[in-house]
């Protein structure tokens, strides 16, 4: 029997999105793959801080099949009314403290079976805490995850170890760069921004539809910009398809968690060997064909500017592709992102099968 693959599992914040982290950890589980570190953000952090403390993924599925949106979100109405402007958040803190001591319980990062970072950014410092390093350990694991998930104005600041701590997706929404300075080998990150999926319509759609579509664009942006230069270690980087969705939609959860697992899955089989075998790098990597559409193209010289490996000026001011042929990880398509007028295309190439096959 083989040994166990060291590597670092980071979960992604995205509101209720994240319930798709609990397919991805089915599918890792049916790979015979745990682990040794297990990073979260937000609702990444609830996710791996329930693993990490012993809860089974069935539980986790079970009980994100059964949640509604009383059992996280209730207005603090009391606060709103006497505090007015000066209440720390429109909703209550309780339900979701209820939540993490059903969970997590009243455990330290020490008394874990699993090895966990969690998030958080110090509201008045503005500094990133990660919570579970050597001298961050003694605090409650359940106020830590609290923290994590506290976006600014939707829920309240938690103090947790003389920090007081919100929402760590404030400063990074994908702590890659924490999971791989911590732990062994590659790692397995889950990113749910989809802050460059077109939308319609926002404006229309009230205070919250609004605030959490400006959060989906800056977490997005925050997670291009750490991936951008990615070298070592090997990351494979999973993005379920959940861009359509909003950050607090409770009744797609079957779906979330049945993308999460499919996405991993197909991450997994995509990939060209084992996790310890991999080439520095993001993974997993496909062939693709870039062309533009000369029609659409305005001349703005954004795509040349910002990726002048593949894209150049021509003669007649519109861009033009130095190289169709690339082999991309999925980094690649902020490429096609980048133009204003969706004049870039990227084409799959698939295998060719060949003539005598069965």
């Amino acid at each position: 029997m083989s040994a166990p693959v060291s590597f670092s599992l980071v979960l992604g914040g995205g509101g209720l999105k994240g319930l798709a982290h609990i397919g991805v950890l089915r599918a890792l589980e049916e790979r015979g793959l745990e682990p040794t570190l297990v990073a979260g953000v937000s609702i990444g952090s609830l996710i791996a801080a329930s693993w990490a403390a012993g809860t089974p993924v069935q539980e986790l599925e079970d009980r994100a099949l059964a949640l509604v949106r009383r059992d996280i979100f209730r207005i603090a109405h009391l606060d709103m009314a006497l505090r007015r402007m000066l209440s720390p958040a429109v909703y209550r803190h309780d339900p979701l403290d209820r939540i993490l001591a059903e969970l997590i319980g009243d455990v330290t990062f020490r008394d874990l079976r699993r090895r966990l970072l969690v998030t958080t950014v110090d509201i008045n410092s503005g500094r990133q805490i990660l919570w579970g390093l050597p001298g961050l350990d003694h605090v409650p694991v359940a106020d830590a995850v609290f923290a994590s998930c506290s976006l600014p104005g939707i829920l309240p600041p938690r103090e947790v170890g003389g920090h007081v701590c919100v929402d760590g997706a404030v400063g990074e929404n994908l702590p890659v760069e924490a999971a791989a300075a911590v732990g062994d080998g590659p790692v397995v990150a889950v990113d749910l921004s989809s802050g460059s999926a077109a939308r319609t319509g926002v404006e229309r759609t009230g205070f919250a539809a609004t605030y959490s579509r400006g959060l989906e664009i800056v977490m997005g942006r925050l997670v291009e910009h750490t991936l951008h230069e990615w070298t070592r270690p090997p990351m494979v980087l999973v993005r379920p398809s959940v861009e359509r969705i909003s950050m607090f939609t409770f009744n797609r959860t079957p779906y979330l968690i049945a993308e999460g697992y499919r996405a991993t899955l197909d991450a997994l089989d995509r990939l060209p060997g084992p996790l310890d075998t991999l080439e520095p790098g993001i993974h997993p990597r496909r062939e693709v064909t870039v062309s533009i559409d000369q029609a659409r193209c305005v001349g703005c010289g954004l795509c040349a500017a910002q990726y002048p490996a593949i894209f150049r000026m021509g003669p007649a001011g519109k861009a033009e592709v130095m190289m169709a042929r690339h082999l991309w990880s999925p980094l690649g398509d902020q490429a096609v992102r980048t133009c204003p007028s969706e004049a870039i295309s990227a084409e799959e190439r698939l295998p060719v099968a060949h003539p005598l096959a069965g």
